[in-house]
């Protein structure tokens, strides 16, 4: 199988994302291509840095929507997909979470307005994924059902995950598990660890809100199910990004798991890092970009 996996974006580049693309199987597929950035942080606006480096990623993410004949939208927060841009999906196959049913208020109008207020649907070859399993060629891309993002009951919603398997091997994306927090999602990606993923993509806890926005039992949660991961689902690469990377001190929180990882010959790495490049957490470090002391959480 030839297969390259490229992360284009994460919060350990710099922006809130996990923009990634999978070609496998002769098949391009574009999964959660978005970017943000935090509109406040420790009180503060982004940094001219952050701007500049959210420019970048966009203009990188528009030519790789370009390139996926498949582009998968696991929800409706805005660094998962571009909003305000419905030509660039345009004559796409495009899989995205069902605004019918398992989703929150906010999300399902978002959802209504990127594809249906927009025309998208008209223009576009739009599949609700919820639970679904689809063939391209060779490919096969399986989505699983809902699941809470970060821990039950979370208010901002539910996301998809992503399996996209081929000739025995397999990529697995999970959005916004937060751990996963979610036991349902952790059950899920035990049920994929067969075969054994070349690689998963996942977003972890976060830690930066524990026992502020986020009750520390979610981000404990979370950080045992990452553990879970790591020990049954064994990928041969674990990619943890996102929400974690929103903490300087991140890896404090992972020591055990690295070592565990290292025991079970995972290589457990940031979005930077398996892309060659230094971590660089402007949002977490945008007190120090703007050259302002104290403490604060925003």
């Amino acid at each position: 199988m030839t297969k390259r996996v490229k992360i284009i974006a994460a919060d350990s580049m710099g922006v809130r994302s996990l923009a990634t693309f999978v070609d496998i199987c002769g098949v391009p597929v574009g999964v959660d291509l978005g970017a943000a950035l935090a509109p406040r942080r420790f009180g503060l606006p982004p940094h001219p840095l952050e701007y500049e480096r959210l420019k970048r990623v966009l203009d990188d993410i528009r030519r790789f929507i370009e390139e996926s004949h498949v582009v998968v939208v696991t929800h409706y927060h805005y660094d998962h997909y571009i909003r305000g841009e419905p030509e660039i999906y345009y004559g796409k196959t495009l899989i995205v979470k069902s605004i019918e049913r398992d989703i929150n208020w906010s999300q399902r109008v978002r959802g209504y307005t990127f594809l249906r207020r927009s025309g998208l649907v008209e223009r576009a070859r739009v599949i609700q994924g919820d639970s679904l399993s689809l063939k391209f060629g060779e490919l096969a891309i399986e989505i699983s059902k809902p699941v809470w993002h970060g821990e039950p009951g979370s208010k901002v919603g539910r996301v998809l995950m992503v399996r996209l398997l081929c000739d025995d091997e397999s990529v697995i994306f999970t959005s916004d598990v937060q751990g996963p927090a979610d036991p349902e999602a952790v059950e899920i990606l035990r049920s994929w660890s067969k075969p054994r993923p070349t690689i998963v993509i996942l977003g972890g806890p976060p830690t930066y809100f524990s026992g502020v926005k986020v009750s520390e039992d979610a981000v404990r949660r979370g950080l045992e199910g990452l553990e879970v991961v790591v020990r049954d689902v064994r990928p041969h690469i674990l990619v943890v990004d996102h929400h974690l990377l929103r903490d300087v001190n991140y890896l404090r929180y992972v020591e055990k798991h690295i070592r565990i990882a290292l025991d079970l010959g995972v290589k457990f790495m940031t979005a930077a890092e398996y892309e060659g490049r230094p971590v660089e957490q402007l949002e977490a470090r945008r007190r120090e970009l703007w050259g302002v002391s104290g403490e604060g959480l925003g």
